[in-house]
């Protein structure tokens, strides 16, 4: 077993608890907190997380990780367009590798955007989740129409007795990664730097559905999968090489995003085409890894020039998964 695999054995003994409101959590124990939506948990993210964790040790405190749903944008601006790298339930997975202690998932609605910045202080972070500390973004801000700001933070630690550990805009700028960066690289078919900042693949969990079965027909039988949340992102249309998880095992193979021109162009669907694998799969619960893009999606004059160019891919892919494996 590797050094990186026992770290993370370490890491996960305690599992993480999970709090569907800040009102469902009671601890007695002091608590180092951060908050935000971490869309993506991406290394900038992973930073915070790092720095949680290690305070929360010196602090002989418990660690809580405070983010909300619907976004925020969802409610105060009606933004129902907005597309995220992560779904509630793929961002609890993620979370979970970190060695956090407790993640509150509070909903966020109107009556609690109009929560003054003290009364947030005051009745949430203090009164409710016993905070000894805060670490939290230099440009943070907060409370009703987030008018307060990091120095009203430090000013309510003083008078509440919590410290305020503040992430610098050095220590930001240094990373340079931020979830709209991660977003606009994978809508514009870049999945190279979206996965360079989140330090690991773009991933989709989805279930497996029935579909025309017309790659069958060219030997090129694939999974359609079904998103699970219609805000999650979805990458570029085009071909990627990609790894899928299906019951706890891991297969390669390369998956198309788009509409199917070729056949008959219609609604956006996502199919894996998985390499060496036999099964009926219908029904099941998957996680697709994106690794790598090969090319943009494109109308061919015939099911055969289709063909022919899915050898192709295929034989790119198989050259090319070696550096996965």
């Amino acid at each position: 077993m590797s050094k990186i695999k026992i770290l993370t054995f370490a890491i996960n003994i305690l599992p993480l608890k999970i709090y569907n409101s800040i009102n469902s959590f009671s601890n007695k124990r002091k608590t180092v907190i951060t908050i935000g939506t971490f869309d993506g948990v991406h290394l900038g993210h992973q930073k915070v997380l790092s720095k949680l964790k290690i305070s929360a040790s010196e602090k002989n405190a418990e660690s809580i990780l405070l983010t909300f749903f619907p976004h925020p944008r969802m409610v105060l601006q009606q933004d129902l367009d907005i597309k995220l790298l992560n779904t509630i339930e793929e961002k609890k997975n993620l979370i979970s590798k970190f060695g956090v202690d407790n993640l509150i998932i509070h909903p966020f609605d109107l009556d609690f955007s109009r929560l003054t910045a003290e009364e947030f202080v005051k009745n949430i972070l203090v009164d409710q989740l016993n905070i000894c500390k805060i670490i939290i973004g230099y440009d943070h801000r907060f409370g009703r129409n987030r008018t307060a700001t990091i120095t009203d933070l430090i000013a309510f630690g003083e008078e509440y007795n919590f410290d305020v550990e503040q992430i610098t805009a050095k220590e930001i700028d240094e990373i340079s990664i931020s979830s709209t960066k991660i977003r606009n690289a994978l809508l514009e078919g870049d999945i190279e730097t979206a996965n360079n900042f989140l330090g690991n693949p773009y991933s989709i969990d989805g279930i497996i559905v029935e579909g025309k079965k017309i790659g069958r027909t060219l030997n090129f039988p694939t999974a359609n999968i079904k998103v699970f949340e219609s805000y999650k992102l979805i990458p570029k249309n085009g071909a990627y090489i990609v790894s899928i998880e299906i019951s706890d095992k891991e297969y390669f193979g390369m998956m198309n995003i788009g509409t199917n021109p070729t056949v008959s162009e219609g609604e956006q669907s996502i199919e894996v085409h998985i390499f060496d694998f036999n099964e009926t799969i219908y029904g099941k619960n998957v996680k697709v890894n994106l690794l790598e893009r090969i090319r943009d999606e494109k109308k061919y004059d015939s099911l055969d020039d289709l063909k022919e160019q899915l050898i192709l891919d295929k034989k790119t892919s198989i050259e090319k998964i070696i550096k996965y494996q």
